[in-house]
């Protein structure tokens, strides 16, 4: 079979494919993950001004796949810069998967949490497009801008998005679907609490 030429931008060498493929020592999986998610960064910011290239930065999922993503940060700490930039792309193809009942969730959610929506920084009221906007502004911003704030954006949208979560199960008759979307609403509010630390550690340069 003909092995498939990299996409442009090119985001492994060779040897580092290689060192993801398969049952692979977790020292190397971690040094992969971490020379990838800096390289990553310094590319999209080195070329900011490019908007094809931070474009397809934004929608590295949409040409590498999601599973090649995961392979490559999705054990890393939340509080690394892998951890962190997985974070950020699950959010975006979380939403792009259901966007109006996420859309509903963040009006919801607003009423209760207005400080970390005004962060967030979606419309009122939202719409399923524009929860999808964000998604793509804020990996955007991880490129083009400052990545701490890219990351407290997230971590406001997952913040309000827990309160609604956390309000519609309060409305829910059934006892198991209530109780699961109580969970979901609980796991949101930690991938906030542990995007906003990731901007705290990027700020103060240690964010790796």
């Amino acid at each position: 079979m003909e092995q498939r030429k990299p996409r442009r931008p090119a985001m492994l060498d060779d040897q580092t494919a290689e060192r993801i493929v398969g049952d692979v020592d977790p020292a190397l999986r971690s040094q992969a993950a971490h020379t990838t998610a800096a390289v990553l960064v310094q590319r999209g910011r080195a070329g900011a001004e490019d908007p094809e290239l931070v474009a397809r930065l934004v929608a590295l999922v949409d040409t590498e796949g999601l599973d090649t993503v995961a392979e490559l940060w999705s054990q890393s700490p939340p509080r690394t810069l892998p951890g962190a930039l997985w974070r950020l792309y699950l959010m975006r193809e979380w939403i792009r998967r259901d966007p109006s009942t996420i859309a509903d969730r963040f009006a919801l959610g607003r009423q209760r949490a207005e400080v970390a929506g005004v962060i967030a920084g979606v419309v009122e009221p939202p719409g399923p497009t524009d929860v999808a906007r964000l998604a793509d502004a804020v990996l955007a911003g991880v490129y083009e801008g400052d990545l701490d704030v890219a990351l407290d954006r997230a971590a406001a949208f997952f913040r309000v998005v827990a309160t609604g979560s956390a309000l519609d199960a309060d409305w829910i008759d059934d006892d198991d679907v209530a109780t699961r979307l109580t969970r979901r609403a609980g796991a949101l509010l930690r991938t906030a609490e542990d995007l906003e630390d990731a901007a705290e550690l990027w700020r103060a340069g240690r964010l790796d």
